[in-house]
């Protein structure tokens, strides 16, 4: 209703939960991420502070009056009463539990809480055992799998046991069902189907040992997890009804449905005056669903009628689709095909785990449906074709039998294009071109504002590609051109220019400006040429000319401060270091007064350098065998590695050995944005790989090889790429990987993001670094062999050269006086900046360039 504007209602909205209303679609984010970076808070928290809306948290409601139209609530011991003239039941619904012995030992997989327990107790039995935790998941379906995977990720064993004879049965038929049993096979994952659990064992003490199967067969477990389905909360409902019985007034103002739930019309009312119900309480042609489209649909139409509107409830959208990584799996419509005449029009593929269904009227005309199991990209658009003739012939949409070639078709304005939230191609059509919408706002030009405006894409995703698309076509007709360019002066993509540069083989700002530019340049466009020609060239980097296209810190190579002093960054490959160089950091850091860090990627960072000083900083940390850590360029940064096999006796690999490997392999090596790297010994993942670019776990059997992770402002986890290789595959698929992404990600793009916006996302990554699909493979090793030749550390480079020392001079007149404006304070035995008002105290020169530097990048922290 908020988004109508309140108008004459208050509303309040009573929750047991601790929470903000928050989004249960994306519970494994809060399984697999860490809960202090994982916000599933719906829409925006401000919300709860209109005038007009109010939030209670912890009050459970325990009795609905219709008769009086109050609400009892329940906070501890306290009972408070809320009287209402509408009300609106979305209790949702309870996990199912398992009628069979030992279930009290098990767990289920509902709420926050419940996956922030899964997720600490699967560490602690990791830690405990010594090994991997065992984990079983009871239930194939879509939260089934979930679970699983959100296990294995924590480094859990995890096993699948579902009583269907092949997974996700209620979305997908046979064939369907095979090719993603193949799938998740390939994933790691032991699925047991088409036999019923019996029994959750324990031993003595207590402790869950394993489950028993109908036919007597025991899979080991240490934890048991339930994902079996939900049923619907009615207990305020039912209790209702049974009060009607007891007290001999007659009907009951409710109706149960003969699965559970309140009974409600194609209004969402319930047979009681003024009582209406959304969501997975609700039973509508006797079904509950625990789909989060139909909820959405069912608040709107609540919504609309409360304002005078007369919409009704269509029926349950069941499109499905599976959010696990590297198991693409869809279904929509009448996937079984069930509507009288309907044909089915099948590409099947078991070896490689593909199937694609289509399901049309008889003659072959009209979308009714589909299945898509290993490659699901005919989805996002068939599905807003829903009960539409499709625009080609329906084989054409099978992209894995070699069809693909569907004429593109603009979406009807009444199409669904997100069904989470049911917002129409209309409705995302009129944010662009600006109309009530956004309630007289400017036309929305980009993805992040129609989400904010329509709340399209805002939960699943899956329709983030079509909501891209359809902005880029309204853009484009209304006269807006999409450009990819660079920037003003080369229309260009990244891509693009990199590719014309390396056939081109210029090597020039001057050569490049002349051929594919315009103008002088700008701080877009120097600096990626700078990146690139050094991608390219492995020559120093503020050499002929190059210098003046650098950012400030390549140019200082150092990092500048908030009060214009420098940092310095020694690399340590795999944080190993000797006692020996270990002194000489610190007679450097005492001899200069800087202040000393241990940073996150396993260095010591050392602060407070004047630039002056930088050349004889390098000249003693170079004699004594060190090198830059390059942590003021686009480049890679650390390998981050625990001690692995040679110490630690968890360790399945040596683990620094690998990391000094890779650090000493593509030091220097210049991208668009930084990279980092990590390599741990064993599941338990103490050097947090998965957070990495490129992140390295060991297993008995070799390394699995993980990619496309970052933190930052929106973080992402590394997926798995490969796994159990030997070190000679490991470093030739990382080669390609990192050669791979220089080439083609945009501008200052992390490897998530590029990965993301890949088509075909982490597929296309695995088919071009894995499968050679491009046929660049060797190309592209025989480009990073290159880069590892000509690497030349840039400092050593420095040092070598007095026209290039003349670069570090404080004042070019005075080029040995210190910059007086510069001044330090003690501070936890160290020294740091001074505030503007301790240098006042000090009498110290205030410079006016000393907001120009203000919040300059630091290191990695």
């Amino acid at each position: 209703m908020a988004s109508r504007g309140l108008g004459r209602f208050d509303v309040t909205v009573l929750t047991e939960e601790a929470h903000l209303p928050y989004d249960r679609v994306a519970l494994s984010k809060a399984l697999t991420g860490d809960p202090a970076d994982v916000d599933l808070t719906l829409g925006d928290a401000s919300l709860w502070e209109t005038p007009g809306i109010t939030l209670r948290t912890g009050a459970r409601a325990v009795r609905v009056d219709a008769a009086s139209r109050t609400v009892l609530t329940r906070s501890g011991d306290e009972h408070e009463a809320h009287p209402y003239d509408e009300l609106v039941l979305a209790t949702g619904s309870n996990a199912a539990r398992l009628p069979i012995p030992g279930a009290d030992r098990s767990y289920v997989y509902r709420t926050l809480e419940d996956v922030w327990f899964l997720r600490a107790e699967i560490r602690r039995l990791g830690e405990s055992l010594g090994r991997p935790a065992r984990v079983a998941v009871i239930g194939g379906g879509l939260l089934g799998i979930e679970a699983a995977a959100g296990a294995k990720s924590l480094g859990a064993e995890a096993v699948i046991i579902d009583g269907s004879p092949w997974p996700m049965n209620r979305q997908l038929d046979e064939g369907a069902g095979q090719a993603l049993t193949r799938l998740i096979a390939a994933k790691g994952f032991t699925v047991h189907g088409g036999v019923f659990p019996s029994e959750v064992l324990t031993d003595d003490a207590g402790l869950v040992t394993g489950v028993l199967m109908a036919d007597d067969r025991v899979v080991p477990a240490d934890l048991v997890v339930v994902a079996i389905g939900v049923r619907p909360r009615d207990e305020l409902v039912r209790a209702a009804v049974e009060e009607a019985g007891a007290s001999g007034e007659g009907s009951a103002p409710f109706e149960l449905g003969p699965r559970g739930g309140v009974v409600i019309d194609e209004t969402c009312a319930t047979g009681a005056p003024n009582v209406w119900a959304i969501g997975e309480v609700a039973s509508f042609g006797g079904m509950c669903l625990g789909l989060v489209a139909p909820a959405n649909t069912m608040a709107e139409i609540v919504a609309d009628r409360l304002h005078g509107g007369g919409a009704t409830f269509p029926g349950f959208d069941t499109a499905t689709k599976l959010k696990l990584s590297g198991v693409d799996v869809a279904s929509f419509g009448d996937a079984f095909a069930a509507a009288p005449g309907a044909l089915e029009i099948v590409y099947a593929d078991p070896a490689r785990g593909v199937y694609q269904k289509i399901v049309t009227t008889d003659d072959a005309r009209t979308l009714l449906g589909g299945i898509f199991v290993g490659d699901a990209s005919p989805y996002l658009s068939l599905r807003p074709l829903l009960g539409r003739e499709l625009p080609a012939e329906p084989g054409a949409f099978l992209s894995a039998a070699g069809g693909g070639d569907a004429p593109e078709t603009e979406l009807p304005d009444d199409a669904v294009l997100c069904s989470c939230n049911n917002v129409a191609a209309g409705t995302l059509r009129d944010a662009v071109n600006g109309c009530g919408t956004c309630e007289g706002k400017d036309p929305v030009q980009d993805v992040a504002g129609l989400k904010a405006c329509t709340r399209a894409g805002t939960q699943c995703g899956s329709c983030v590609p079509m909501i891209k698309k359809l902005l880029e076509a309204e853009l484009t007709k209304s006269g807006v051109t999409v450009s990819k360019a660079l920037c003003e002066h080369i229309s260009l993509s990244r891509q693009e220019l990199f590719d014309h540069i390396r056939v081109a083989q210029l090597t020039s700002f001057e050569d490049i400006m002349s051929r594919f530019g315009t103008g002088a340049g700008c701080d877009i466009c120097k600096p990626t040429i700078a990146s690139i020609l050094a991608s390219q060239h492995s020559a120093y980097v503020l050499d002929a000319g190059r210098g003046t296209l650098q950012d400030t810190n390549d140019r200082a190579l150092a990092n500048m401060q908030k009060d214009g002093t420098y940092s310095v960054v020694p690399r340590i490959p795999g944080g190993e270091i000797t006692p020996e160089k270990l002194g000489v950091i610190a007679a450097v850091a005492q001899k200069y007064n800087l202040y000393t860090k241990i940073t996150g990627g396993q260095r010591i960072d050392m602060f407070g350098a004047r630039l002056e000083q930088l050349p004889d900083i390098w000249a003693e940390l170079i004699a004594a065998g060190m090198e830059s850590g390059q942590a003021y360029g686009k480049s890679l940064r650390t390998v981050k590695s625990c001690v692995g096999s040679t110490w630690c006796r968890y360790g399945q690999q040596d683990s620094v050995g690998m990391a000094i490997q890779l650090e000493l392999r593509y030091r220097g090596l210049r991208s668009p944005h930084k990279l980092k790297l990590g390599v741990s010994g064993c599941a338990r993942e103490c050097a947090e790989a998965r957070g990495k670019d490129v992140g390295v776990i060991a297993t008995a059997d070799g390394w699995n090889l993980y990619v496309g992770g970052n933190g930052g402002a929106t973080p992402a986890h590394a997926q798995l790429l490969a796994k159990d290789l030997d070190d000679e595959t490991l470093i030739k698929y990382i080669d390609r990987y990192f050669m791979y992404y220089i080439r083609t990600a945009d501008r200052l793009q992390r490897t998530a993001r590029w990965q993301e916006e890949l088509d075909g996302g982490l597929e296309h990554v695995r088919q071009v670094v894995v499968e050679d699909s491009l046929g660049i493979a060797a190309e592209l090793e025989a480009a990073m062999a290159t880069h590892v030749e000509h690497y030349e550390d840039e400092w050593a480079a420095t040092l070598k050269d007095p026209e290039r020392l003349r670069r570090f001079r404080s004042f070019v007149n005075a080029p040995e006086a210190a910059d007086e404006s510069i001044v330090h304070v003690a501070e936890r035995d160290q020294i740091r900046p001074a505030t503007v008002q301790e240098k006042v105290s000090l009498g110290a020169t205030i410079p006016l360039r000393a907001a120009a530097v203000a919040g300059a990048a630091s290191e990695e922290g």
